[in-house]
């Protein structure tokens, strides 16, 4: 076993079910993230990002911070 992971495997050991909980979830988002595929923005997209980027006061986003959470699955 390699150091990194002996260390991984010594701080996991030690660290409460709630902790290693949060690891698994980190470890799986990785990967998740890491196999996504890149799609291009749509045109609608590339619009309403420059509107909020450009402080366009008509802009209006379509989602809360808390609605964007539930709809991703990482509400708290």
């Amino acid at each position: 076993m390699s150091n990194v992971k002996e260390r991984i495997f010594g701080a996991v050991t030690i660290m409460s079910e709630k902790d290693a909980e949060k690891i698994w979830e980190l470890i799986q988002a990785t990967f998740a993230l890491g196999n996504a595929e890149e799609v291009p923005a749509e045109p609608e997209e590339i619009e309403a990002l420059d509107a909020y980027q450009n402080g366009n006061p008509e802009y209006q986003p379509c989602y809360t911070h808390e609605e964007m959470l539930k709809e991703l699955g990482l509400e708290k």
